[in-house]
């Protein structure tokens, strides 16, 4: 079915891009894990909190309910392959961390490893699991957030998202992060 100009499809999830996200989660380093999603958010910024959704039937899954935490670190052109790699591999099989020789540190705030590698990696406590259809959507609370000084601005203090080279995640593919067009509020303000 199509209108004059929009052709009509399917409900689906078609909200791209999206970020690359490397999740960590393990209490211990025993169970430490790292997957790769994309369906993770903000939902409110005071109190800080952000979500990500997880299909019960992976690995992961298990140690995040059981642990109540998990940590969402961003990704670059640095790591784009092992943010594939974590992805398509189980860590039932692999031990993530090492196989991509990632640094997993013990989280400062929560039961959950960061990436010494990622750019910024933000500690979450897990306050509700919702139980959806493919997947269980993790609420948290940000409890932390790690940025790396190689990328902090001297002048500003900033992060510096340009120089940190993120990457974004469009319907199975990634893509590098464009040019800059303009900052919050620029369509209103006075010339």
């Amino acid at each position: 079915m199509t209108t004059d100009n929009k052709e009509i499809w399917r409900p689906g999830n078609m909200i791209y891009p999206l970020p690359a996200m490397m999740v960590s989660c393990g209490a211990t380093p025993d169970e430490y894990n790292v997957f790769t999603a994309s369906w993770v958010g903000t939902i409110c910024s005071d109190p800080a909190m952000c979500f990500v959704s997880i299909r019960q039937s992976r690995h992961s899954y298990e140690i995040v309910k059981r642990n109540m935490a998990f940590t969402l670190n961003l990704t670059n052109e640095d790591l784009a392959r092992a943010t594939d790699w974590c992805g398509v591999r189980s860590g039932r099989d692999y031990n993530k961390f090492a196989e991509m020789n990632l640094t997993p540190v013990k989280g400062i705030k929560v039961d959950a490893p960061y990436i010494n590698e990622a750019p910024m990696s933000i500690e979450c406590r897990v306050k509700q699991i919702i139980h959806l259809g493919t997947h269980d959507m993790f609420i948290a609370d940000v409890m932390n957030v790690l940025a790396d000084k190689r990328f902090i601005d001297p002048q500003t203090g900033e992060f510096d998202l340009k120089k940190a080279n993120l990457i974004a995640y469009s319907h199975g593919e990634y893509f590098k992060l464009g040019e800059k067009i303009g900052n919050f509020g620029w369509s209103v303000k006075k010339k």
